[in-house]
């Protein structure tokens, strides 16, 4: 099993998407990139501690690689909205990946790359890292899968996201 760490906007989102990924494993909401240890939720929701809402994957690399999973998330998401996914805006909510060595970085490099060529825009997800990974509060993970099918804003914005996921990855999504 190999890990990736990536930021899109709301992690309850982000974390609904890989769900249905084949070859993910496991997906963790948490926070990443702050200066503040230990961060709560209700300091992320601020914008001073300087982290992101992101999720944490573990993924069997023989059934999906680092760059399919890169190509996913920048396809699930608007990575040309700087500090913003839809009405959540702040520096919380920035698109980046959290690449855990070289060989990860390189390829981050190039995912958005593709994406960039693929979609005739530029992307401003960013690169960022060494950053010590806090997971989130219990309440937040597999937030989809329970409190967020009652929650107005997760079924305003994760059901297009599944959607997305679904017509655009088709070969990668769970059945």
């Amino acid at each position: 099993m190999e890990t990736a760490i990536v930021a899109g906007g709301c992690f309850w989102c982000t974390e609904a998407v890989f769900r249905d990924v084949i070859g993910v494993e496991t997906v963790e909401s948490g926070y990443i990139g702050g200066t503040v240890e230990n961060p709560t939720y209700k300091q992320i929701c601020t914008g001073e501690t300087g982290h992101a809402e992101a999720v944490k994957l573990t993924y069997d690399p023989e059934t999906i690689s680092y760059g399919e999973v890169l190509d996913v998330f920048l396809g699930t998401h608007d990575p040309t909205q700087l500090n913003r996914q839809g009405n959540d805006v702040g520096t919380q909510y920035r698109s980046a990946i959290f690449p855990l060595d070289d060989a990860q970085h390189r390829e981050a490099e190039a995912a958005i790359g593709r994406w960039n060529a693929e979609n005739g825009a530029t992307a401003v997800t960013t690169i960022e890292g060494p950053a010590t990974w806090y997971p989130a509060e219990g309440y937040h993970q597999e937030y989809w899968e329970g409190e967020g099918q009652r929650n107005p804003y997760c079924l305003a914005v994760i059901p297009p996201k599944l959607m997305k996921l679904r017509k655009s990855f088709q070969a990668k999504v769970k059945s």
